[in-house]
């Protein structure tokens, strides 16, 4: 575990979390009328989640936790970052959606629940670039599987990690998985500004305009059978995974295209590519896991 590297990604994403923000128009009035963040996929895969007590790991700031919390479910989120949980919160109080949300090291988070509140949470969910940012996947999973009741699910819905093989312009440039951390000189970047309304239903603004993170940051790139292998080595049965080719919200890549009608938060890859058809590749993928005992 790099707890060092936390630290520095906390601090990057303090300065990215203010950036995202001011691209989002009125996002308290937005969940206050009824509006959702969530996607279709992460709601078929989660189910009726009214009355279910839920830990939604790495929640950044707490726009899909109080989505889910709208929906009846009994939502802790946690988040390292100081400035995504200040948010959440006043998010919360403005919406009149109630949360819980605390600012840990997921790591810490979860160490201190399992010895404080063992075995009380339905659901464990994490979200869309979650991955990248965990170090340890064995004392991750064993720490997941320590907060859930028998029974109890892991449900998750993230970018593909073969898609972090690319740079911006589908060139292959990084390793598949490994967990090595790389380190960003640049810091965790204004995604939500280069993606548009995709990732902002409330409405886009232009908000910051010349942003550049005075923190670098540390990603660590882990294999899907890598993920898989941590969450059964920690005593959960797979129930489900299914992989997409195409990315919900985030437009990470050059030439992607907006799905149509309600899917248009939808990202597509280009239809060609240096004047050839581009291929089927896995974008993201969903995945569900049960706590055996």
């Amino acid at each position: 575990m790099r707890k060092d590297l936390h630290e520095a990604n906390r601090l990057s994403w303090n300065a990215a979390t203010q950036a995202h923000n001011s691209h989002k128009i009125d996002q308290a009035g937005f969940l206050r009328r009824g509006g959702s963040t969530l996607f279709a996929e992460e709601l078929a895969l989660l189910g009726d989640v009214r009355g279910l007590r839920i830990a939604h790991l790495q929640c950044n700031a707490g726009q899909d936790s109080l989505s889910l919390a709208a929906l009846g479910a009994l939502v802790t989120g946690v988040d390292i970052s100081d400035e995504a949980i200040a948010f959440a919160r006043r998010l919360s109080t403005d919406s009149g959606i109630a949360a819980n949300f605390t600012r840990a090291d997921i790591y810490d988070w979860l160490e201190r629940e399992a010895a404080e509140n063992p075995a009380s949470y339905d659901i464990a969910f994490s979200s869309y670039g979650f991955l990248c940012w965990l170090s340890d996947l064995t004392v991750w999973a064993k720490g997941i599987h320590a907060i859930l009741k028998p029974g109890g699910r892991f449900a998750a819905v993230e970018f593909h990690p073969f898609a972090m093989c690319f740079d911006q312009d589908w060139e292959p440039v990084y390793d598949y998985g490994g967990g090595n951390p790389i380190r960003e000189d640049d810091g965790v970047s204004d995604y939500v500004g280069l993606s548009g309304d995709a990732l902002a239903p409330s409405g886009f603004a232009g908000g910051e305009q010349r942003f550049r993170n005075p923190h670098p940051s540390h990603e660590f790139y882990h294999g899907l059978g890598e993920t898989v292998n941590a969450l059964l080595g920690a005593g959960f049965a797979l129930q489900s995974l299914t992989e997409y080719p195409y990315s919900n919200g985030w437009e990470p890549f050059a030439g992607m295209r907006p799905g149509g009608g309600e899917h248009a938060r939808r990202r597509h890859p280009p239809a060609a590519w240096k004047g050839r058809p581009f291929p089927r590749l896995p974008l993201m993928f969903t995945l569900e896991a049960k706590k055996l005992n």
